[in-house]
């Protein structure tokens, strides 16, 4: 059996481990399950998630991967890309061989998540997709959770680009299919429990790698719609909750009330 975890919201928010993650990833390594994670995050590099994930006493080198690889597995090597967004898009293109520019033309326009961009990202992404550049956006995620509460994600620069060139995106991260074709890569396709905070990301990619979801209210939502779609099929108040349930029996609180999935 695979546990597929997200980080954001699951792991930590922000700096800030949530209490009790690391030692649920202990203990689900110690019955012999194997454990990766799964981010949308794209703006830091894939080394960061496992230099803090370490940091927490967990060892997940070469368990982590990001939105961001599954935008780069979308390009061959040799092609070229303009980038909007941070340095874990810059890292995955490079490490599949594609050329970073700043400005077109170029073969695709990678948009990802970064906390400066700015009107001069937007008309270079603008330009390179209006000379006939690809738009792939590692995730279209709305929001992402901080101890604060959820912040803008990629998925407002996503389309800002999108809306001035007029065109539609192509999504890599959860629940597309490029991340679905990169989880399979990591651990097959039976036995996998996917957990996550979010019902329309982490549910939807359990859907298409034909796994369970686990829900966790510890990160965007905060509570559970029982029409929400898909319906998880484990909901705990986080990973420290969900993991004894499933290894000890005990019951999880359910929250009652309507979705705040974001």
């Amino acid at each position: 059996m695979a546990w597929v975890i997200d980080l954001d919201g699951v792991m930590w928010l922000g700096d800030e481990p949530i209490a009790g993650s690391a030692d649920a990833v202990a203990r689900l390594r110690a019955t012999g399950q194997r454990v990766v994670f799964v981010t949308n995050n794209s703006g830091v590099r894939v080394a960061e998630q496992e230099e803090k994930l370490a940091s927490m006493g967990i060892d997940a080198e070469g368990d982590v991967v990001n939105s961001a690889g599954a935008a780069a597995s979308m390009l061959e090597s040799g092609s070229t890309a303009v980038v909007c967004g941070g340095p874990g898009v810059v890292e995955a293109l490079e490490a599949r061989g594609v050329t970073v520019r700043q400005e077109g033309p170029a073969d695709a326009v990678v948009v990802g998540f970064h906390q400066d961009f700015d009107y001069e990202r937007l008309r270079a992404a603008h330009r390179a997709v209006a000379d006939g550049a690809r738009l792939i956006g590692t995730n279209s995620d709305a929001t992402f959770p901080t101890p604060d509460g959820p912040v803008p994600g990629a998925g407002p620069i996503l389309a800002a680009v999108a809306t001035a060139a007029g065109v539609e995106p192509e999504v890599a991260g959860k629940p597309h299919e490029p991340m679905a074709a990169v989880v399979r890569s990591m651990v097959g396709e039976d036995d996998l429990t996917v957990v996550g905070d979010r019902i329309t990301t982490d549910g939807s990619l359990a859907v298409l790698l034909g796994a369970r979801f686990a829900l966790v209210l510890s990160g965007v939502t905060e509570s559970v719609d029982p029409d929400a779609e898909p319906v998880p099929d484990a909901v705990a108040a986080d990973l420290a909750e969900l993991v004894a349930a499933e290894l000890d029996g005990a019951e999880p609180e359910r929250a009652e009330g309507g979705a705040t999935d974001q």
